[in-house]
Protein backbone atom coordinates (compact mmCIF):
# COMPACT_ATOMS: atom_id res chain seq x y z
CA UNK A 1 0.00 0.00 0.00
CA UNK A 2 1.54 3.41 -0.89
CA UNK A 3 2.15 5.92 1.78
CA UNK A 4 -0.38 8.26 0.57
CA UNK A 5 -3.26 5.51 1.20
CA UNK A 6 -1.94 4.79 4.42
CA UNK A 7 -2.07 8.87 5.63
CA UNK A 8 -5.32 8.66 4.17
CA UNK A 9 -6.92 5.84 5.86
CA UNK A 10 -5.35 7.07 9.35
CA UNK A 11 -6.87 10.59 8.72
CA UNK A 12 -10.48 9.08 8.13
CA UNK A 13 -9.50 6.89 10.95
CA UNK A 14 -8.87 9.93 13.33
CA UNK A 15 -11.79 12.13 11.94
CA UNK A 16 -14.23 9.12 12.71
CA UNK A 17 -12.73 9.02 16.02
CA UNK A 18 -13.45 12.92 16.72
CA UNK A 19 -16.73 12.45 15.76
CA UNK A 20 -17.10 10.31 18.46
CA UNK A 21 -15.66 12.13 20.90
CA UNK A 22 -17.78 14.85 20.27
CA UNK A 23 -21.23 13.00 20.47
CA UNK A 24 -19.80 11.93 24.13
CA UNK A 25 -19.01 14.96 24.76
CA UNK A 26 -22.57 16.38 24.12
CA UNK A 27 -23.99 13.15 26.60
CA UNK A 28 -21.39 14.25 29.41
CA UNK A 29 -22.32 17.68 29.27
CA UNK A 30 -25.90 16.39 30.68
CA UNK A 31 -24.43 14.12 33.30
CA UNK A 32 -21.69 17.16 34.18
CA UNK A 33 -22.34 17.82 38.14
CA UNK A 34 -21.79 21.23 38.93
CA UNK A 35 -19.53 22.16 41.84
CA UNK A 36 -20.17 24.37 44.03
CA UNK A 37 -16.73 26.63 45.68
CA UNK A 38 -17.54 27.63 48.73
CA UNK A 39 -15.46 30.89 49.49
CA UNK A 40 -14.10 29.85 52.57
CA UNK A 41 -11.42 33.05 52.82
CA UNK A 42 -14.46 35.70 53.23
CA UNK A 43 -14.01 37.03 56.87
CA UNK A 44 -14.78 39.97 58.48
CA UNK A 45 -11.60 41.00 60.19
CA UNK A 46 -11.78 43.86 62.80
CA UNK A 47 -9.96 47.20 61.20
CA UNK A 48 -7.61 47.37 64.49
CA UNK A 49 -6.21 45.79 67.72
CA UNK A 50 -8.28 46.09 71.19
CA UNK A 51 -5.33 46.07 73.30
CA UNK A 52 -2.46 47.67 72.30
CA UNK A 53 0.35 49.10 74.65
CA UNK A 54 1.96 52.67 74.31
CA UNK A 55 5.35 50.58 73.50
CA UNK A 56 2.95 49.34 70.04
CA UNK A 57 2.84 51.20 67.21
CA UNK A 58 3.76 51.47 64.03
CA UNK A 59 3.05 49.14 60.74
CA UNK A 60 5.87 46.39 59.75
CA UNK A 61 7.26 43.63 62.14
CA UNK A 62 10.91 42.59 62.35
CA UNK A 63 12.30 39.21 61.03
CA UNK A 64 14.95 38.49 63.29
CA UNK A 65 12.63 39.64 66.42
CA UNK A 66 15.72 37.96 68.92
CA UNK A 67 18.32 40.33 68.14
CA UNK A 68 15.33 43.18 69.98
CA UNK A 69 16.93 41.52 73.55
CA UNK A 70 20.33 42.73 72.76
CA UNK A 71 21.42 38.63 73.88
CA UNK A 72 24.31 37.17 72.46
CA UNK A 73 23.68 34.25 73.31
CA UNK A 74 19.55 34.57 72.24
CA UNK A 75 20.52 35.52 69.73
CA UNK A 76 23.16 32.08 68.88
CA UNK A 77 20.77 29.33 69.93
CA UNK A 78 17.79 30.62 67.75
CA UNK A 79 20.12 30.86 65.05
CA UNK A 80 21.58 27.04 65.72
CA UNK A 81 17.88 26.11 66.26
CA UNK A 82 16.42 27.62 62.81
CA UNK A 83 19.97 25.66 61.15
CA UNK A 84 19.64 22.58 62.66
CA UNK A 85 16.33 21.70 64.34
CA UNK A 86 14.94 18.18 62.98
CA UNK A 87 11.54 19.08 63.43
CA UNK A 88 12.58 21.83 60.51
CA UNK A 89 14.77 19.66 58.84
CA UNK A 90 11.26 17.00 58.50
CA UNK A 91 9.01 19.74 57.04
CA UNK A 92 11.76 20.71 54.85
CA UNK A 93 11.40 17.32 53.55
CA UNK A 94 8.15 17.35 53.11
CA UNK A 95 8.20 20.50 51.60
CA UNK A 96 10.58 19.08 48.77
CA UNK A 97 8.45 15.84 48.67
CA UNK A 98 5.66 17.82 47.63
CA UNK A 99 7.81 19.89 45.27
CA UNK A 100 8.43 16.78 43.65
CA UNK A 101 4.73 15.27 43.45
CA UNK A 102 4.11 18.57 41.97
CA UNK A 103 6.66 18.06 39.22
CA UNK A 104 4.84 14.29 38.63
CA UNK A 105 1.12 15.94 38.28
CA UNK A 106 2.49 18.43 35.86
CA UNK A 107 4.46 15.40 33.73
CA UNK A 108 0.84 13.99 33.22
CA UNK A 109 0.00 17.31 31.13
CA UNK A 110 2.42 16.07 28.39
CA UNK A 111 2.88 13.30 25.74
CA UNK A 112 4.61 10.02 26.87
CA UNK A 113 6.99 8.21 24.51
CA UNK A 114 8.15 4.87 25.23
CA UNK A 115 10.56 3.01 22.78
CA UNK A 116 10.75 -1.02 22.94
CA UNK A 117 12.99 -3.78 21.27
CA UNK A 118 12.87 -7.16 20.64
CA UNK A 119 14.20 -10.09 18.90
CA UNK A 120 13.14 -13.20 17.94
CA UNK A 121 14.37 -16.35 16.39
CA UNK A 122 13.33 -16.82 12.49
CA UNK A 123 12.34 -19.95 10.36
CA UNK A 124 15.10 -19.00 8.04
CA UNK A 125 18.71 -18.18 8.30
CA UNK A 126 18.77 -15.79 10.85
CA UNK A 127 16.97 -13.60 13.79
CA UNK A 128 14.44 -10.95 13.07
CA UNK A 129 14.97 -7.73 15.32
CA UNK A 130 11.88 -5.33 16.05
CA UNK A 131 11.80 -2.05 16.96
CA UNK A 132 8.79 0.32 18.13
CA UNK A 133 8.21 3.91 19.27
CA UNK A 134 4.89 4.62 21.51
CA UNK A 135 3.37 7.60 21.76
CA UNK A 136 0.99 8.86 23.58
CA UNK A 137 -1.19 11.78 24.97
CA UNK A 138 -4.60 12.26 27.16
CA UNK A 139 -6.44 14.76 26.38
CA UNK A 140 -7.16 16.96 29.66
CA UNK A 141 -11.05 17.86 28.09
CA UNK A 142 -12.61 18.59 31.46
CA UNK A 143 -10.00 19.58 33.60
CA UNK A 144 -9.12 16.44 35.52
CA UNK A 145 -5.49 16.08 35.08
CA UNK A 146 -4.99 20.33 35.59
CA UNK A 147 -6.91 20.44 39.06
CA UNK A 148 -4.49 17.34 39.97
CA UNK A 149 -1.63 19.67 38.85
CA UNK A 150 -4.04 22.54 41.04
CA UNK A 151 -3.97 19.77 44.13
CA UNK A 152 -0.35 19.65 44.06
CA UNK A 153 0.86 23.36 43.55
CA UNK A 154 -1.57 24.12 46.69
CA UNK A 155 0.15 21.32 48.24
CA UNK A 156 3.54 22.95 47.67
CA UNK A 157 2.65 26.56 48.93
CA UNK A 158 0.53 24.78 52.07
CA UNK A 159 4.14 22.60 52.94
CA UNK A 160 6.03 26.00 52.77
CA UNK A 161 4.27 27.28 54.56
CA UNK A 162 3.89 24.40 57.30
CA UNK A 163 7.84 25.05 57.14
CA UNK A 164 7.85 28.69 58.23
CA UNK A 165 5.36 28.04 60.77
CA UNK A 166 8.01 25.46 62.39
CA UNK A 167 10.79 28.02 61.82
CA UNK A 168 8.28 30.38 63.90
CA UNK A 169 7.01 28.22 66.81
CA UNK A 170 11.01 26.78 67.38
CA UNK A 171 11.78 30.34 67.38
CA UNK A 172 9.69 31.06 69.63
CA UNK A 173 10.03 27.65 71.88
CA UNK A 174 14.17 28.53 72.32
CA UNK A 175 12.89 32.42 72.84
CA UNK A 176 10.89 31.22 76.38
CA UNK A 177 13.33 28.12 77.49
CA UNK A 178 16.00 30.71 77.15
CA UNK A 179 13.85 33.36 79.53
CA UNK A 180 12.98 30.53 81.91
CA UNK A 181 16.72 29.66 82.48
CA UNK A 182 17.84 33.24 82.74
CA UNK A 183 14.28 33.48 85.26
CA UNK A 184 15.51 30.57 87.18
CA UNK A 185 18.95 32.03 87.42
CA UNK A 186 18.16 35.29 88.91
CA UNK A 187 15.89 33.77 91.22
CA UNK A 188 18.41 31.16 92.42
CA UNK A 189 20.67 34.23 92.64
CA UNK A 190 18.28 35.96 94.88
CA UNK A 191 18.17 32.42 97.02
CA UNK A 192 21.85 33.11 97.43
CA UNK A 193 21.87 36.08 98.53
CA UNK A 194 18.96 35.95 100.94
CA UNK A 195 20.56 32.64 101.89
CA UNK A 196 23.52 34.92 103.15
CA UNK A 197 21.72 37.08 104.77
CA UNK A 198 19.76 34.74 106.94
CA UNK A 199 23.13 33.40 107.99
CA UNK A 200 23.82 36.72 109.21
CA UNK A 201 21.09 37.27 111.26
CA UNK A 202 21.42 33.64 112.65
CA UNK A 203 25.30 34.86 113.83
CA UNK A 204 23.46 37.82 115.07
CA UNK A 205 21.05 35.87 117.37
CA UNK A 206 23.32 33.47 118.50
CA UNK A 207 25.65 36.05 119.70
CA UNK A 208 22.63 37.93 121.39
CA UNK A 209 21.96 34.80 123.13
CA UNK A 210 25.12 34.35 124.91
CA UNK A 211 24.91 37.82 125.54
CA UNK A 212 22.17 37.16 127.55
CA UNK A 213 19.89 39.53 125.39
CA UNK A 214 17.80 37.39 123.04
CA UNK A 215 16.43 33.81 124.02
CA UNK A 216 16.62 30.84 122.00
CA UNK A 217 13.75 30.98 120.47
CA UNK A 218 15.74 33.53 117.94
CA UNK A 219 18.12 31.38 117.24
CA UNK A 220 15.77 28.55 116.02
CA UNK A 221 13.68 31.31 113.79
CA UNK A 222 17.05 32.63 112.05
CA UNK A 223 17.71 28.71 111.62
CA UNK A 224 14.45 28.25 110.21
CA UNK A 225 14.50 30.99 107.98
CA UNK A 226 18.00 30.21 106.77
CA UNK A 227 17.29 26.54 105.94
CA UNK A 228 13.67 27.87 104.37
CA UNK A 229 15.81 30.14 101.96
CA UNK A 230 18.56 26.68 101.38
CA UNK A 231 15.48 24.68 100.05
CA UNK A 232 14.39 26.43 97.39
CA UNK A 233 18.25 26.21 95.67
CA UNK A 234 17.41 22.23 94.81
CA UNK A 235 14.53 23.32 92.62
CA UNK A 236 15.96 26.05 91.09
CA UNK A 237 19.07 24.09 89.88
CA UNK A 238 16.63 21.41 88.45
CA UNK A 239 14.69 24.33 86.52
CA UNK A 240 18.12 25.95 85.49
CA UNK A 241 19.48 22.22 83.95
CA UNK A 242 16.19 21.42 82.91
CA UNK A 243 16.01 24.50 80.72
CA UNK A 244 19.53 24.20 79.41
CA UNK A 245 18.42 20.66 77.75
CA UNK A 246 15.52 21.91 76.19
CA UNK A 247 17.93 24.45 74.47
CA UNK A 248 20.38 21.16 73.72
CA UNK A 249 17.65 19.48 72.25
CA UNK A 250 15.72 22.66 70.26
CA UNK A 251 18.98 23.66 68.59
CA UNK A 252 20.00 19.80 67.77
CA UNK A 253 22.07 18.38 69.88
CA UNK A 254 22.35 16.12 72.88
CA UNK A 255 20.51 17.54 76.39
CA UNK A 256 23.76 17.79 78.09
CA UNK A 257 25.86 19.89 74.93
CA UNK A 258 25.05 23.58 76.43
CA UNK A 259 25.68 23.48 79.69
CA UNK A 260 28.87 24.22 79.95
CA UNK A 261 27.95 27.31 77.73
CA UNK A 262 24.74 28.36 79.69
CA UNK A 263 26.00 27.93 83.74
CA UNK A 264 27.18 31.23 84.07
CA UNK A 265 24.30 33.60 85.14
CA UNK A 266 23.12 36.38 83.29
CA UNK A 267 20.71 39.14 83.86
CA UNK A 268 16.71 38.70 82.50
CA UNK A 269 17.25 39.63 79.07
CA UNK A 270 14.45 42.67 77.90
CA UNK A 271 13.18 43.51 74.42
CA UNK A 272 14.10 47.09 73.67
CA UNK A 273 12.64 49.72 71.63
CA UNK A 274 8.70 50.02 70.18
CA UNK A 275 7.48 47.16 68.58
CA UNK A 276 6.08 47.65 65.24
CA UNK A 277 2.31 46.19 65.21
CA UNK A 278 0.11 45.65 61.53
CA UNK A 279 -3.41 45.79 61.46
CA UNK A 280 -5.00 42.45 61.67
CA UNK A 281 -5.92 41.80 57.91
CA UNK A 282 -1.88 42.31 57.57
CA UNK A 283 -1.05 40.03 60.35
CA UNK A 284 -2.77 37.27 58.90
CA UNK A 285 -1.49 37.48 55.81
CA UNK A 286 1.72 37.09 56.71
CA UNK A 287 0.95 34.05 59.69
CA UNK A 288 2.24 31.23 58.03
CA UNK A 289 -0.27 28.65 59.81
CA UNK A 290 -3.01 30.78 58.26
CA UNK A 291 -1.62 30.71 55.20
CA UNK A 292 -1.41 27.08 55.24
CA UNK A 293 -4.74 26.40 55.65
CA UNK A 294 -6.05 28.66 53.04
CA UNK A 295 -3.99 26.51 51.12
CA UNK A 296 -5.73 23.23 52.27
CA UNK A 297 -8.87 24.94 51.21
CA UNK A 298 -7.83 25.47 47.77
CA UNK A 299 -6.29 22.33 47.49
CA UNK A 300 -9.67 20.78 48.32
CA UNK A 301 -11.52 22.78 46.05
CA UNK A 302 -9.69 21.22 43.30
CA UNK A 303 -10.28 18.01 44.45
CA UNK A 304 -13.46 18.81 44.18
CA UNK A 305 -13.30 19.66 40.43
CA UNK A 306 -10.97 16.59 40.04
CA UNK A 307 -13.40 13.74 41.14
CA UNK A 308 -16.13 15.47 39.28
CA UNK A 309 -14.30 15.64 36.03
CA UNK A 310 -13.40 11.48 36.65
CA UNK A 311 -16.63 10.46 35.99
CA UNK A 312 -16.68 12.34 32.42
CA UNK A 313 -15.40 10.82 29.28
CA UNK A 314 -11.37 10.34 29.05
CA UNK A 315 -9.95 10.46 25.94
CA UNK A 316 -6.08 9.50 24.88
CA UNK A 317 -4.39 9.84 21.31
CA UNK A 318 -1.89 7.01 20.48
CA UNK A 319 0.29 6.02 18.04
CA UNK A 320 3.86 3.78 17.30
CA UNK A 321 6.28 3.54 14.53
CA UNK A 322 7.08 0.05 14.24
CA UNK A 323 10.18 -1.43 12.32
CA UNK A 324 11.38 -4.84 11.06
CA UNK A 325 14.36 -6.40 9.84
CA UNK A 326 16.34 -9.70 9.56
CA UNK A 327 19.14 -7.64 10.72
CA UNK A 328 20.02 -4.70 13.15
CA UNK A 329 21.36 -2.53 10.01
CA UNK A 330 17.96 -3.00 8.51
CA UNK A 331 15.69 -1.49 11.07
CA UNK A 332 15.58 1.75 9.08
CA UNK A 333 14.49 0.77 5.67
CA UNK A 334 10.84 0.10 6.61
CA UNK A 335 8.00 1.31 8.79
CA UNK A 336 4.76 0.84 10.20
CA UNK A 337 2.82 3.32 11.46
CA UNK A 338 -0.45 3.36 13.84
CA UNK A 339 -2.71 6.05 14.77
CA UNK A 340 -5.74 5.72 17.14
CA UNK A 341 -8.12 7.97 19.57
CA UNK A 342 -9.42 5.91 22.42
CA UNK A 343 -11.94 6.90 24.55
CA UNK A 344 -13.81 5.52 27.70
CA UNK A 345 -15.95 6.88 29.94
CA UNK A 346 -17.65 4.83 32.91
CA UNK A 347 -21.60 4.81 32.29
CA UNK A 348 -22.48 2.77 34.98
CA UNK A 349 -20.15 2.54 38.40
CA UNK A 350 -22.89 2.21 41.02
CA UNK A 351 -22.93 5.63 42.33
CA UNK A 352 -19.42 5.71 43.33
CA UNK A 353 -18.23 8.63 41.03
CA UNK A 354 -20.97 10.86 42.15
CA UNK A 355 -19.91 9.74 46.17
CA UNK A 356 -16.29 10.46 45.50
CA UNK A 357 -17.49 13.81 44.52
CA UNK A 358 -19.54 14.69 47.73
CA UNK A 359 -16.76 13.23 49.90
CA UNK A 360 -14.38 15.51 48.39
CA UNK A 361 -16.96 18.33 48.81
CA UNK A 362 -17.01 17.04 52.91
CA UNK A 363 -13.54 17.48 53.08
CA UNK A 364 -13.77 21.28 51.37
CA UNK A 365 -16.27 21.85 54.44
CA UNK A 366 -13.65 20.31 56.85
CA UNK A 367 -10.72 22.35 55.39
CA UNK A 368 -13.17 26.10 55.48
CA UNK A 369 -14.15 24.98 58.68
CA UNK A 370 -10.57 24.60 60.05
CA UNK A 371 -9.08 28.32 58.18
CA UNK A 372 -12.04 29.57 60.16
CA UNK A 373 -10.67 28.30 63.00
CA UNK A 374 -7.27 29.13 62.48
CA UNK A 375 -7.83 32.44 61.64
CA UNK A 376 -9.69 33.33 64.94
CA UNK A 377 -7.33 31.58 66.86
CA UNK A 378 -4.49 33.70 65.19
CA UNK A 379 -6.79 36.88 66.40
CA UNK A 380 -7.11 35.53 69.77
CA UNK A 381 -3.32 34.81 70.70
CA UNK A 382 -2.69 38.47 69.02
CA UNK A 383 -4.90 40.07 71.88
CA UNK A 384 -4.18 37.49 74.36
CA UNK A 385 -0.36 38.46 74.25
CA UNK A 386 -1.17 42.16 73.92
CA UNK A 387 -3.12 42.35 77.01
CA UNK A 388 -0.78 40.04 78.79
CA UNK A 389 2.18 42.58 77.52
CA UNK A 390 -0.01 45.33 79.17
CA UNK A 391 -0.52 44.03 82.15
CA UNK A 392 2.96 42.91 82.83
CA UNK A 393 4.24 45.93 82.35
CA UNK A 394 2.31 47.94 84.72
CA UNK A 395 3.26 45.30 87.46
CA UNK A 396 7.10 45.14 86.66
CA UNK A 397 6.79 48.91 87.38
CA UNK A 398 5.09 48.26 90.48
CA UNK A 399 7.42 45.75 91.71
CA UNK A 400 10.13 47.87 91.06
CA UNK A 401 8.86 50.19 94.12
CA UNK A 402 7.97 47.31 96.00
CA UNK A 403 11.03 45.92 96.16
CA UNK A 404 12.95 48.82 96.75
CA UNK A 405 10.83 49.61 99.68
CA UNK A 406 11.17 46.60 100.88
CA UNK A 407 14.98 46.44 100.74
CA UNK A 408 14.68 50.20 102.57
CA UNK A 409 12.73 48.41 105.48
CA UNK A 410 15.03 45.10 105.83
CA UNK A 411 18.47 47.61 105.95
CA UNK A 412 16.13 49.29 108.67
CA UNK A 413 14.75 46.53 110.61
CA UNK A 414 18.52 44.53 110.58
CA UNK A 415 20.12 48.03 111.95
CA UNK A 416 17.35 48.17 114.96
CA UNK A 417 17.59 44.46 115.65
CA UNK A 418 21.19 45.40 116.37
CA UNK A 419 20.77 47.80 118.60
CA UNK A 420 18.12 46.28 120.25
CA UNK A 421 15.59 48.36 119.25
CA UNK A 422 12.90 46.01 117.78
CA UNK A 423 13.12 42.38 118.06
CA UNK A 424 13.68 39.80 115.96
CA UNK A 425 10.35 39.24 114.61
CA UNK A 426 10.61 42.35 113.06
CA UNK A 427 13.59 41.66 111.25
CA UNK A 428 11.90 37.73 109.60
CA UNK A 429 8.68 39.90 108.47
CA UNK A 430 11.17 42.34 106.61
CA UNK A 431 13.02 39.31 105.05
CA UNK A 432 9.87 37.36 103.99
CA UNK A 433 8.61 40.37 102.05
CA UNK A 434 11.64 41.66 100.79
CA UNK A 435 12.74 37.87 99.45
CA UNK A 436 9.18 37.75 97.72
CA UNK A 437 9.22 40.54 96.38
CA UNK A 438 12.83 39.81 94.50
CA UNK A 439 11.17 36.46 93.32
CA UNK A 440 8.17 38.20 91.79
CA UNK A 441 10.17 40.88 90.36
CA UNK A 442 12.70 38.21 88.83
CA UNK A 443 9.70 36.59 87.57
CA UNK A 444 7.85 39.84 86.16
CA UNK A 445 10.62 40.44 84.18
CA UNK A 446 11.04 36.84 82.80
CA UNK A 447 7.12 37.07 82.07
CA UNK A 448 7.71 40.22 80.19
CA UNK A 449 10.13 38.66 77.80
CA UNK A 450 8.11 35.86 77.72
CA UNK A 451 5.39 38.51 76.73
CA UNK A 452 7.19 39.79 74.29
CA UNK A 453 8.44 36.18 72.66
CA UNK A 454 4.14 34.95 72.25
CA UNK A 455 3.33 38.46 70.92
CA UNK A 456 6.38 37.72 68.16
CA UNK A 457 4.96 34.33 67.60
CA UNK A 458 1.48 35.19 67.24
CA UNK A 459 2.45 38.20 64.65
CA UNK A 460 4.06 35.74 62.29
CA UNK A 461 7.39 36.94 62.94
CA UNK A 462 10.08 34.63 62.68
CA UNK A 463 10.29 33.38 59.30
CA UNK A 464 11.85 34.51 55.92
CA UNK A 465 9.87 33.35 52.67
CA UNK A 466 12.44 31.82 50.02
CA UNK A 467 12.42 32.43 46.65
CA UNK A 468 12.28 28.51 45.81
CA UNK A 469 9.56 27.64 48.58
CA UNK A 470 6.78 29.97 46.65
CA UNK A 471 8.37 30.00 43.43
CA UNK A 472 5.09 27.94 41.16
CA UNK A 473 6.58 29.36 38.11
CA UNK A 474 8.35 26.17 36.89
CA UNK A 475 5.82 23.08 36.95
Amino acid sequence: MSPSRVLSRQFKSAAHGLSIAAWLLGLSACASVPTKVIQATAMTLPPAWAAAPDQVAGAGLELQWWARFNDRVLTGLVTSALQANHSIEGALGALRQALALRDVAAAGLRPGLNVSGQRSAGTGAGNRFAATLDASWELDLFGATHSALAVSQATVRASAATLAAVQVSIAAEVGLAYLTLRGAQAQLTIAQENLISQQESRQISQWRTHAGVASELEVEQARAAAEQAASQMPGLQTTIRQASHALAVLSGEPPTTLLNLLTAAAPVPRATGTLALTIPADTLRRRPDVRAAEQQVLASTARVTQADAARAPSFRLSGNIGLQALGLGGLGGSASRVGALLASWPLWDGGAGLAQVKAQQAALDQASSHYRATVLSALREVEDALVALEGDQLRLLRLEQVTEAAGNAKRMAMQRYRSGLVDFQNVLVTQRVHLSSENSLANASTDLGADHVRLYKALGGGWQASPDYFDLSKP
